[in-house]
């Protein structure tokens, strides 16, 4: 009974967050590098007009949101080549840019073929001249991969701002609460709303290749796991066991779930095979296991157990079941996620009463406290490790927020209005 009651209280806190009206993502930044590598953005236009989505504008956003680089302003731009035989580097120099990204578009047929360079000023040195093709609605794309290409060639980490982030929102409507499932764009535009619902929804994971994603909802009366189609909204339940039916994550090469089950009277991590829609059950003992994640190499699960007495981070390998504890620093460390390298453990690490968002280096040990927020929760890594997204509070409302993994870098993304939950960084 003392087991059950405590992975309850999990679900509880949870869910007790206020509820809120709307759900569109905004980006507050409040810490950069020290030095910024500046660069100049000029306006990426077809013909000498601006394209229906500005995507000059958009990168410089980006990349600004990123911490590392800091666009100068457009109005302070003494010309706006489009090429790189129309740039005079006398005109950057002067405004100490170190970068000059310039590009045209052309429209042939409904497609928009846009040709752009990266110009290092100093040495008026060509970094790299590419092409990039998309519909009119996928200006937008085009702008994420266009800031991918240049932050990979300034800082030589592939880029993460085509990516997309799921999150649950809770919206007051007739004195009841909505809860809702939302796709969005890194920088949280285009907002897509995919499950709205009466009963609670939480612990979305994505697919390996960012089609589907898998979450738990409280739809059928109790948790249960679901499978969703990004594309075309179908969805399929994929347990309804009594008892505990939760956390869900999906293996990096596609083939299962790892996901927390209590039908056998304990909650306890089990497999769940995507194509014979068998269980497999990992672990067998009379402590709480739950919050599994994988390794990138789907080898191992990392989990959450309290069998030392506190709840720590423990170790799985799957081919022999041996088991072996993570982490020996404080007396609370949960929701594990691994970065990419497989070598740096993300987790909430309970600090001076305070819950906060830390990293532990797998190979040397070293503990490294990133945030300062209160009550710190659900932490997700971005595909390039270079940072992560995890919901708290500010000004008493719920927010997502992001750090780098060298705690560099931070910025929010809160909601116009309410809070926001759950993030879930996709994988490309």
């Amino acid at each position: 009974m003392k087991k059950i009651s405590v992975i309850s209280v999990f679900f509880l806190l949870a869910l007790a967050y206020p509820v809120a009206t709307t759900a569109s993502l905004t980006i507050e930044i409040t810490k950069g590098v020290d030095n910024p590598t500046k660069i100049g953005i000029s306006p990426i236009t077809q013909d000498g007009a601006i394209l229906p989505e500005d995507i000059g504008d958009i990168i410089e956003e980006n990349l600004r949101r990123s911490g590392l680089f800091g666009p100068i302003p457009r109005k302070d731009m003494l010309s706006f080549p489009r090429s790189v035989k129309e740039v005079y580097a006398r005109d950057w120099l002067i405004l100490g840019v170190e970068y000059l990204l310039v590009g045209n578009a052309l429209l042939h047929n409904g497609v928009y073929q846009i040709t752009f360079s990266l110009i290092e000023v100093h040495s008026s040195r060509v970094a790299f001249t590419k092409v990039a093709k998309g519909s009119i609605g996928q200006l937008r794309d085009l702008a994420h991969h266009i800031s991918d290409e240049v932050y990979l060639a300034v800082t030589g980490i592939p880029g993460a701002f085509s990516t997309r982030i799921a999150y649950v929102t809770a919206v007051a409507l007739n004195g009841k609460t909505r809860f809702k499932l939302m796709v969005a764009d890194a920088d949280g535009a285009r907002e897509k709303l995919l499950l709205e619902s009466n009963h609670p929804i939480m612990s979305p994971s994505w697919s390996p290749d960012a089609k589907e994603l898998v979450y738990v909802s409280f739809e059928t009366g109790r948790p249960a796991i679901f499978r969703q189609k990004l594309s075309n909204a179908n969805r399929e339940q994929l347990t309804n066991f009594k008892g505990l039916n939760g956390a869900p994550s999906w293996s990096p090469d596609g083939r299962k779930l790892a996901l927390v089950l209590s039908k056998d009277g304990n909650p306890e991590i089990y497999t769940f095979d995507l194509r014979s829609h068998k269980f497999a059950r990992h672990t067998n003992h009379f402590a709480i296991d739950t919050e599994p994640c994988w390794s990138p190499d789907s080898k191992f699960l990392i989990f959450t157990s309290d069998r030392g007495g506190s709840p720590q981070v423990y170790k799985l390998e799957l081919k022999t079941g041996k088991v072996n504890r993570l982490t020996f620093h404080g007396a609370y460390n949960a929701r594990p996620r691994l970065a990419a390298d497989g070598r740096t453990l993300v987790m909430i690490h309970k600090s001076e009463k305070q819950f906060h968002i830390a990293t532990q280096d797998l190979v040397t040990g070293d503990l490294r406290v990133l945030t300062n927020t209160s009550l710190d929760e659900s932490p997700t890594v971005a595909p390039n490790s270079a940072m992560l997204l995890y919901a708290t509070k500010k000004n008493n409302k719920g927010v997502l927020a992001a750090v780098s993994l060298d705690a560099g870098v931070k910025f929010f993304l809160p909601s116009r209005q309410g809070d926001v939950r759950e993030p879930a960084w996709s994988p490309k």
